[in-house]
């Protein structure tokens, strides 16, 4: 099966006249649907299958005592030397839109483990499980200290990711992710929970600071200090009064925030598809507009 793996990943590496092969072992292991074609495979599918395959590779290359499925805890070790990935592609759509095909790396922050779920600084993790719902991408495999899933938006490749680190540790997941799977950072999108916006106003912006945010300080640190890439934010409004705020973070939400939260991760996903397929453009202005303003009664 490796040997397998490792042919398949250096056949998918290279300029490939014939793609008929690669076509039906790609099918027949259920790692491409059926029925797609010569140019959607050069341009879609073999960077989304190179990825598959490189997982596979690295799930199978731990040791038996390493599980790789969640919520075991995962044995870490040094990524195997990436294959040389050319998924840098785009195409007219019938739309109008133009389709980029790089891949999309997308992080939802969180801390790990029964005790934190359901709480406000675990939406980002929450916003990661909705589109894995959506999208049918399922987060089976840990890599570089976080559970991962590979798959796509339309036919755009997106690795899904939980750092499983703790929330004050998360760059050490999402810098080696993005290195391995040669994310640029335009396309890492950070999905976290914010203060300074009401409970469950969502915004989206393709660059922005740290503010305070200690997750979001880690992913800057491992990023080399950078900051030019996408952050989702979903608002969980300030504590209460005199209200210590470690406490209100790992707090659970009121039935009535807990509504507004469940809203809002149903809007997320299809916000996440947007910024995916189309980029930062019109859509997501008038998204953030919206967001706004969505809870003023006129």
């Amino acid at each position: 099966m490796r040997l397998i793996i490792e042919n398949w990943i250096k056949y998918a590496s290279i300029e490939v006249d014939d793609l008929s092969s690669l076509l039906v072992v790609s099918i027949s292991m259920k790692l491409l649907p059926s029925g797609i074609g010569r140019k959607q495979t050069t341009l879609v599918f073999l960077p989304l299958l190179q990825i598959q395959l490189r997982s596979m590779l690295h799930a199978i290359s731990a040791p038996k005592s390493c599980s790789i499925s969640y919520p075991r805890i995962p044995c870490y070790e040094k990524p195997l030397a990436p294959a040389r990935l050319r998924v840098s592609a785009s195409l007219p759509e019938p739309n109008g839109v133009k389709v980029e095909y790089t891949p999309w790396l997308v992080v939802g922050l969180g801390n790990p483990g029964k005790k934190y779920h359901g709480t406000r600084h675990n939406v980002g993790f929450e916003m990661i499980d909705r589109v894995s719902q959506e999208e049918g991408i399922v987060l089976n495999t840990i890599q570089s200290k976080a559970l991962i899933g590979i798959g796509s938006i339309g036919e755009v490749p997106v690795v899904l990711a939980k750092p499983q680190s703790y929330m004050n540790f998360s760059g050490e997941s999402v810098g080696p992710l993005a290195a391995y799977y040669q994310v640029p950072l335009r396309h890492i999108i950070l999905v976290y929970d914010e203060m300074s916006l009401p409970n469950g106003i969502l915004r989206l912006q393709p660059k922005g600071g740290h503010g305070h945010h200690n997750g979001v300080k880690s992913v800057m640190e491992h990023l080399d200090g950078r900051r030019e890439f996408p952050r989702f934010c979903i608002g969980i409004g300030n504590p209460p009064g005199t209200m210590d705020m470690k406490a209100y973070l790992l707090q659970k939400f009121s039935d009535t925030e807990r509504k507004q939260v469940d809203a809002a991760l149903d809007q997320g996903v299809e916000a996440i598809r947007t910024v995916v397929l189309e980029g930062f453009g019109s859509r997501i202005s008038r998204f953030n507009i919206g967001q706004k303003y969505k809870y003023h009664k006129v």
